[in-house]
């Protein structure tokens, strides 16, 4: 979700004065001057991700159920609506009930469009279709989270916990298990081995659900991906994996899958996981005609530090925009504020915004 709204209360918000835009406009133009062609190759510098937004068809379930499950607690609800809004997410007559969550350190936005409504989550979805993403969601004890997970009977969507063999040094000891929110979205409890995983993941706690440690999204060629996500946005590989065998099939409840694993970090936020099927190489397109409203949508929220390295990113991208154009809005209390939605090279959303750190 956007900077604009994790920081309001419900209500219409304000439209920006027509001089505010003006000078606004002026800045972004010189900002671009400056840079000009020749810094078209440099990444933007630093990107963060700020959270995950999913679209829900029903907002007070989806928190009962990340709340009283995975223990996140509730930071902020509000509506939206307006002329912004729709142009930033390209959805006409939109009105979005949309609530932030943390778990942790880290957030995730669910939003809830009260109009209008979108498509559900196809029934046959599969973890090596491309409109596959997840969260992953750090756990103290796997065996505690996952008896909890079965007590409060979530839905499956791998056998069992699954334990990386041994064989596979880069993901070995590693426990995972994939489960659906009540929208038929994909999440993954994980718990890291001695040695794997950022250090404050093994810091010692009474808590059993840690926080997020990536988001994870299907592509179909890892290449193509990296020069959107580490050449254009400036995310860090951090790690690379090939895995496969029973436990990888298991885990994804794909047979035969084979997987070319990516992770990428920026300076703050979760990590983004690059899963690449190598096999089996049957898994669907993200549907051309998708919209935020579809409850198949996800996006990254990357956080930048100025408006004027949106434009910059526009200026040096070719990758299609789901916004209109990019949406200015104005605050007394924040500055000014910009935003921008944009598809990788599969479809998958990322939410360019420039507003203050949390």
């Amino acid at each position: 979700m956007s900077a604009e709204l994790q920081v309001r209360s419900a209500g219409r918000l304000r439209q920006p004065k027509f001089a505010h835009f003006l000078v606004w406009l002026v800045r972004l133009a010189v900002a671009l001057a400056h840079f000009g062609y020749a810094a078209a190759a440099a990444p933007l510098s630093p990107v963060s991700v700020d959270s995950v937004g999913i679209t829900v068809s029903d907002v007070d379930r989806a928190v009962e159920f990340y709340s009283r499950v995975l223990t996140f607690e509730t930071i902020a609800d509000r509506e939206v609506d307006g002329d912004s809004y729709e142009h930033l997410f390209g959805v006409f007559g939109l009105r979005i009930r949309a609530v932030r969550m943390r778990l942790g350190a880290e957030c995730i936005e669910l939003m809830q469009f009260l109009a209008p409504h979108g498509r559900p989550v196809p029934a046959d979805s599969r973890s090596n279709d491309e409109w596959f993403q997840h969260v992953a969601i750090v756990v103290s004890d796997m065996s505690a989270a996952y008896a909890r997970l079965r007590r409060l009977h979530v839905e499956y969507a791998s056998s069992e916990p699954q334990r990386l063999p041994d064989w596979n040094p880069n993901a070995a000891g590693i426990e995972a298990f994939y489960f659906r929110d009540p929208d038929g979205h994909n999440l993954e409890i994980l718990a890291f081995p001695p040695g794997k995983g950022i250090a404050r993941w093994h810091l010692p706690t009474n808590k059993l659900f840690l926080g997020i440690d990536h988001t994870a999204i299907v592509v179909s060629d890892t290449e193509a991906s990296l020069r959107f996500y580490r050449d254009l946005l400036g995310l860090q590989v951090v790690g690379t994996s090939e895995n496969y065998g029973t436990e990888q099939e298991h885990l994804n409840n794909v047979f035969g899958a084979h997987l070319r694993i990516t992770s990428l970090r920026g300076p703050q936020g979760p990590g983004v996981e690059l899963l690449e099927y190598l096999a089996p190489r049957t898994g669907r397109s993200l549907p051309a005609d998708s919209h935020p409203n579809d409850l198949w949508y996800w996006e990254i929220n990357f956080r930048v530090p100025e408006p004027a390295a949106i434009g910059e990113l526009l200026h040096k991208s070719r990758y299609p925009l789901i916004s209109s154009r990019v949406i200015e809005l104005h605050d007394a209390a924040l500055g000014w504020l910009a935003s921008v939605v944009v598809r990788d090279p599969d479809g998958h959303a990322s939410l360019i915004g420039s507003y203050p750190q949390p």
